[in-house]
């Protein structure tokens, strides 16, 4: 599994060269691009699902894309208001497009777009749009692939795969810049990250938790997904993990099917 497959997304033709797909068992549809770019899939869906239900209060999605984690946040938590933040103009027109379908009617006066870039610090990221703690929660799904391992003539695509040295550092800084004094943030990336996350978070973060995801019970682990709190105390905690499918197939478990489609939440509140 890579982090372009989709769940639960039902293709329809859309003018051009997009789609527009339906998330949630059709609660919300994102128009993405047809055959380039990054297509939101089952990264989003857990990522989104790292958020508490019942979840009252402002959100940044960093890194958003088309803005499926925050559509998919609105989506479950009704009291929540979004702000998706992506840098690329593509896909920030492709998140408005979703805005303005009238599938998403009853989502779409919760959530907004900003074109920025989420490494943006200090007075350049206030201009922005980024005000200094202005949200409870803030999630990202940001490029955690290394440059060799996919080569890839998409652009798009590729600027939405790929991290630079010291991302987690940067995206990690603006989090803790733009949440409240005890807000959260949640992180959705490869294992081998975690080290470089948790030293991101000191000093800004704390008491994070965090669960493996695995694609069956007896494979390795393909993602973590971390949580934390903005000036607590308190080292890591490691819960169970999450299995993706079950030794029969291709079908995903109980658990993993309820969090795709927004009927569960990975931590409690």
């Amino acid at each position: 599994m890579c982090s372009d497959d989709r769940s639960e997304a039902a293709q329809a033709k859309a003018p051009g060269p997009f789609t527009i797909d339906a998330f949630h068992r059709g609660g919300f549809h994102l128009v993405q691009p047809a055959g380039r770019g990054h297509r939101a899939g089952l990264d989003a869906m857990l990522l989104s699902a790292a958020v508490p239900d019942g979840f009252a209060g402002r959100l940044a999605d960093l890194g958003a894309g088309a803005g499926a984690a925050g559509f998919a946040v609105a989506a479950r938590c009704p009291d929540a208001r979004i702000l998706l933040v992506e840098k690329s103009p593509d896909m920030a027109a492709c998140a408005r497009q979703s805005l303005a379908l009238s599938d998403n009617a009853a989502l779409s006066p919760r959530i907004e777009v900003l074109e920025a870039d989420a490494e943006l610090s200090g007075p350049q990221r206030t201009r922005a749009g980024l005000a200094d703690r202005a949200f409870n929660f803030v999630i990202m799904n940001p490029p955690f692939n290394a440059p060799r391992d996919r080569a890839t003539p998409d652009a798009l695509r590729r600027e939405a795969h790929v991290m630079a040295d010291g991302m987690f550092e940067r995206w990690l800084r603006t989090a803790a810049a733009i949440a409240v004094p005890g807000g959260e943030v949640a992180v959705i990336a490869r294992p081998q990250s975690l080290a470089e996350i948790l030293h991101a978070l000191k000093g800004r973060f704390g008491a994070p938790r965090a669960l493996a995801v695995h694609p069956r019970a007896e494979a390795e682990a393909i993602r973590i997904i971390l949580t934390a709190r903005k000036g607590a105390r308190g080292g890591l905690t490691l819960l169970p993990p999450l299995v993706l499918h079950g030794p029969d197939g291709h079908a995903f478990t109980p658990r993993a099917e309820a969090l795709i489609n927004g009927r569960a939440a990975l931590f409690a509140g």
